[in-house]
């Protein structure tokens, strides 16, 4: 808490907060007679859209002043007291006699009954319902599972979260973050699942972010990473609650802020980027099949691009005859290299994509879809471009877009244009050097102590194995003890 919050410890009283909330049009204060009775006036006060105003009049303007619910002896401390117990009507509350702890409370959509006798007062939570109900995902689509989605409300996130885990091991801890924005953040995890050393350093982090505002997901994972500068997004994230829970169930803790309709789930891993709720929800051997064509999309969206430049250009004896006589007779009249056409095509596909997301969403997907085609079809055409190289690109993108995360798909999308800098200045060794230079980068990253690569980094082949293929619900009884804690049991029965 920065040094002017700490000084406004000063006593509670209407005066000091309409200095405090001066300028603002939306605070409200007004002065009522406890039971209606003359001789002692409270003010009530609160933050207009915040509130609900049935509850504000209902469990507490109509308790208090109603006759006969605070009889005399009418002093400040009594008639407090008699709120306390109930004469108000609302669920919660709290005594304050800091400036600051009210005001903290008045921008969370409370409502204050300030007693300027003894400079405090009472808060009653009688927050505002507006907001965006709860809806199905729009991004991570479900299948299979639950059609709950993360809202904007950090209550019901992790009411949503409650409903899934309906023990009382699945603790929470809150806290306030940013100077100016006061964001309230929630840290979940199932205790003695999820590692305390995890916990703590996940709050350690949390608590030292010094920043006016936390109102973006990209401040989040900034601030929460240990590798902030590496492309690879190190903090899983998603909209769905019943991903977040299942991840809970994994050992990892969970972050929810206010504001954001996204979890974010530490720590995180390649594997687990490229893995789906619904591998959980179907046959282990169609999940499988599924999770293996991902890799293979990554493998193909990052290589593919670098590895038609590199044989095109230093490697044509590796490619079948009649394929290379095709691909040299449409290349004949193109005046581009073949890296040239590669960066051009893999920059329009970029141009398109951006476009795409920036327009409305009806207009969007057509500019999208009639741009690909004309200015693919108009390059072919005019012989700018090959057409080998318009497949290859496609594929790539379409590749890209078999990945689960977004975070993850862009940053294939960034190293794309090295890996083709790589091919076209030294070949397949370019290309090799360049795919070696990218392993060692993604093992010598940690999150939260965990590998990057984890499983494949845990000694035996059965851990690759473990992240290349979906195993049986029935054999797949124990946690990774790289992840989770003490509770490493799964499902009962032995094996791993």
């Amino acid at each position: 808490m920065c040094a002017e919050r700490k000084s406004e410890k000063a006593a509670v009283g209407s005066a000091a907060l309409r200095k405090m909330f001066s300028g603002c049009s939306d605070f409200v204060i007004r002065s009522v007679l406890p039971g209606l009775l003359p001789g002692r006036e409270i003010y009530v006060c609160w933050l207009d859209g915040l509130v609900d105003g049935t509850s504000v009049t209902e469990d507490v303007l109509r308790p208090v002043t109603e006759r006969g619910r605070t009889p005399f002896p009418r002093s400040a401390e009594r008639i407090m007291e008699l709120m306390e117990r109930g004469a108000v009507y609302s669920y919660s509350v709290k005594r304050r006699e800091g400036l600051s702890d009210v005001s903290d409370d008045l921008v969370n959509g409370c409502c204050a009954v300030v007693f300027d006798g003894p400079g405090a007062a009472l808060t009653f939570e009688v927050r505002s319902k507006t907001g965006r109900s709860v809806s199905e995902p729009t991004v991570e689509k479900s299948i299979k599972g639950a059609k709950d989605a993360f809202v904007e409300t950090l209550r019901i996130n992790t009411s949503l979260v409650r409903r899934k885990l309906r023990n009382p091991a699945l603790k929470l801890t809150e806290l306030t973050v940013g100077r100016q924005s006061a964001t309230n953040v929630a840290v979940m995890y199932v205790k003695d699942i999820a590692k305390d050393e995890t916990v703590e350093e996940l709050l350690r982090r949390l608590r030292a972010i010094d920043a006016d505002g936390l109102l973006s997901a990209a401040e989040i994972e900034e601030s929460l990473a240990d590798n902030p500068k590496t492309p690879f997004p190190e903090l899983l994230h998603t909209e769905r609650s019943d991903a977040f829970a299942m991840q809970l169930l994994n050992g990892r803790v969970g972050v929810l802020v206010d504001g954001l309709p996204i979890g974010f789930l530490a720590p995180g891993c390649l594997a687990a980027f490229m893995r789906v709720p619904e591998d959980s929800a179907s046959h282990f051997a169609v999940s499988s099949m599924l999770l293996a064509l991902r890799w293979a999309a990554l493998a193909i969206s990052l290589l593919l691009p670098g590895a038609f430049v590199a044989v095109t250009m230093y490697h044509q004896e590796m490619l079948p005859t009649k394929l290379l006589l095709s691909m040299s007779a449409a290349k004949q009249y193109v005046p581009l290299s073949a890296a040239a056409e590669a960066i051009a095509m893999l920059l329009s596909f970029e141009l398109l994509q951006e476009a795409g997301l920036r327009l409305p969403d009806p207009v969007g997907q057509t500019a999208s879809i009639i741009g690909a085609l004309i200015v693919g079809q108009s390059a072919v055409e005019a012989r700018v471009v090959s057409p080998i190289a318009v497949i290859v690109v496609a594929l790539s993108g379409i590749a890209g877009y078999a990945l689960p995360s977004h975070d993850l798909s862009s940053a294939i999308r960034l190293l794309r244009f090295a890996f083709v800098i790589a091919g076209a200045a030294l070949g397949l060794f370019g290309l090799m050097t360049a795919l070696a230079l990218l392993i060692y980068h993604l093992a010598s990253l940690e999150c939260f102590g965990a590998p990057y690569l984890t499983p494949f980094t845990d000694g035996d082949g059965r851990g690759a194995l473990r992240a290349l293929i979906n195993r049986p619900a029935r054999s797949n009884r124990l946690r990774s003890p790289v992840i989770a804690g003490k509770n490493l049991r799964r499902r009962a029965g032995g094996g791993k």
